[in-house]
């Protein structure tokens, strides 16, 4: 009897320890949200790719700001609306060392990514950008899943793998960043969002 209350203490200790440990106020619509902005992106990035009588060079320096756009108008929307779920959570949302944690381990193959990015448009190697964001991403996803959930793994192992096929596949790049950017993340967003039975 005593062994089995303290297997249930520890167990008690250990679940408490990973919930302080992980940030759990990731909104499930957000990444939906991240979605549907990507697939608009690819749109656009179509448009001026294939109407647009433009040279490759400012082709690519178009596509890498709407990607900039597009990072930065995807951060600001999971960082609101996982205040948002925090609050009506009632448990508070402040920049604690778990949230530091996880945006350091996201930020930086991301940083790394971009300035390869911008190091290889400058150099005229067009064909592996869009790859390299896929590949990057895909890491930044992996190296920060163990201060979230877990679950954000398989989002970084298709992340990586569709990085790795447009490294050898270019001419089919911007559609593979469509799935990457939009619809892997709709698809898991959906999944996020019924497993954890999210509401709006």
């Amino acid at each position: 009897m005593e062994n089995k209350e303290a297997l249930n203490t520890l167990n008690e200790i250990k679940d408490l320890m990973e919930r302080s440990s992980r940030f759990k106020a990731v909104s499930g619509w957000s990444i939906v949200i991240i979605g549907i902005l990507a697939s608009l992106a690819s749109a656009v990035i179509y448009y001026f790719f294939n109407e647009m009588i433009l040279n490759t060079p400012l082709k690519l320096k178009i596509a890498l700001g709407v990607a900039v756009c597009l990072f930065v108008v995807s951060s600001l929307t999971v960082l609101l609306m996982s205040r948002r779920k925090a609050l009506k959570n009632g448990v508070g949302f402040k920049w604690d060392a778990t949230i530091s944690r996880l945006v350091l381990n996201f930020t930086l193959p991301m940083l790394a990514g971009g300035i390869f990015c911008v190091a290889l448009v400058m150099h005229g190697y067009y064909g592996l950008t869009s790859s390299v964001m896929l590949l990057f991403y895909g890491m930044a996803l992996l190296c920060s899943q163990k201060y979230t959930y877990s679950s954000l793994r398989f989002l970084a192992y298709a992340e990586l793998i569709l990085g790795l096929i447009d490294c050898f596949v270019v001419d089919y790049a911007l559609l593979i960043w469509f799935v990457g950017f939009g619809i892997l993340h709709i698809v898991y967003g959906i999944v996020f969002i019924v497993r954890h039975k999210e509401e709006k």
